[in-house]
Parts: structure tokens; C-alpha cells; sequence
């Protein structure tokens, strides 16, 4: 297993171990990512917001990535995309998505929404095994990360994974300026 520099005071373990750890697609989608050094982390769910997450576990914000689900409509068909961000910048959602996915309006989808289609909890949602077919839209300084904490698809704990792994999901796009 990978040392991951970036772990803080969490306790890592190959995430292939403990899929007890991850949401039941996070786990589907694992089974063909063996080759990829990923971790996983136990850690207490009320904790699992970015900020109060690297407060506690001592994990550097500069190296945390959130994924959005972002939703845009054309022609009554609702389109989805993932975005993978740094903790410490925005996704561009009315510019570089909405061009993207080809829509009028793009926004954040709602949370109930999200949750329902990715099978994973708000707070959590990661882009491994996210619905096939979403465009998994990953900012360049995400790609370019070498290490990174990101959701595991529940609250309770948190994936620990290279920018390049990112990139290399089905469906992943890297994008330059997707973040400001």
C-alpha cells in the first residue's frame, strides 16, 4: 500500500480490503481499479464535511477534492455530470459546465436527486462508481494531484487516491479552468 503523505492521523488500509467502507457501487467499481494504489479510512461520520474532516484528522484542504453533481436540461432531457474540484476552489457551473453538458442552465443538483441516482450519501458521493455514461469532469489541478482525499460514497469514511486515477475513470475528462 501506497504511503500516503497526506493521511493525517487517519488509519489507512487498501480500500480493496475493507468494502465495507464504501457505498455498494463504490465497491463494484473498485473490483476494476486493482492495479491503482487506493486507500481507505475509517472516519466518524459527523466529521465528514471537508473542513471539520482536515480540522480532525490533521489531512491537508489543498489536498482534498469535492465531487458536484451538476444537472442541466435540453430538450426535456435532464443531463448529469460529475465535477471533481479542489476543497479550495468553486466549480464553474454557469460557464465551463453549462458549455459542457450543452445546456441553457446548469446547476448543482438537488440533494435528493443526487442520492437517488448515485446510490451513495450527500457528503459522500465520489466519481468512482458513479451512473455509467455521466461525463466525470475533472479540473486539471485535480489531475495533476499526486495525492488526494475524496468520498468513498458514504459518510464514514473517506478514499485516499492519485489525480491520475481520477483522470483515467471511464467517462473522466480533464479540463482545464473547470475550477476558479
Amino acid at each position: 500500500m501506497s504511503n500516503w503523505n497526506i493521511a493525517g492521523t487517519l488509519t489507512v488500509v487498501p480500500a480493496a480490503e475493507r468494502p465495507d467502507l464504501v457505498a455498494t457501487p463504490v465497491a463494484k467499481a473498485l473490483t476494476g481499479l486493482d492495479e491503482q494504489p487506493i486507500g481507505v479510512a475509517e472516519i466518524d461520520p459527523t466529521l465528514a464535511d471537508t473542513a471539520e474532516f482536515c480540522a480532525a484528522y490533521s489531512s491537508p484542504l489543498a489536498a482534498s477534492a469535492n465531487c458536484v453533481v451538476v444537472a442541466g436540461k435540453r430538450g426535456g432531457e435532464v443531463r448529469y455530470a460529475a465535477a471533481m474540484i479542489l476543497a479550495t476552489t468553486r466549480a464553474d457551473v454557469n460557464n465551463v459546465i453549462r458549455r459542457r453538458l450543452d445546456v441553457r442552465k446548469a446547476s448543482f443538483a438537488p440533494m435528493d436527486e443526487a442520492v437517488a441516482l448515485t446510490g451513495m450519501e450527500y457528503g459522500g458521493i465520489t466519481p468512482i462508481g458513479l451512473p455509467e455514461g455521466w461525463p466525470i469532469l475533472v479540473d486539471s489541478a485535480v489531475a495533476d494531484s499526486p495525492e488526494l482525499v475524496i468520498g468513498s460514497g458514504i459518510r464514514g469514511s473517506k478514499l485516499l487516491v492519485t489525480g491520475a486515477l481520477l483522470a483515467s475513470l471511464p467517462g473522466a475528462e480533464v479540463i482545464e479552468g473547470l475550477a476558479k
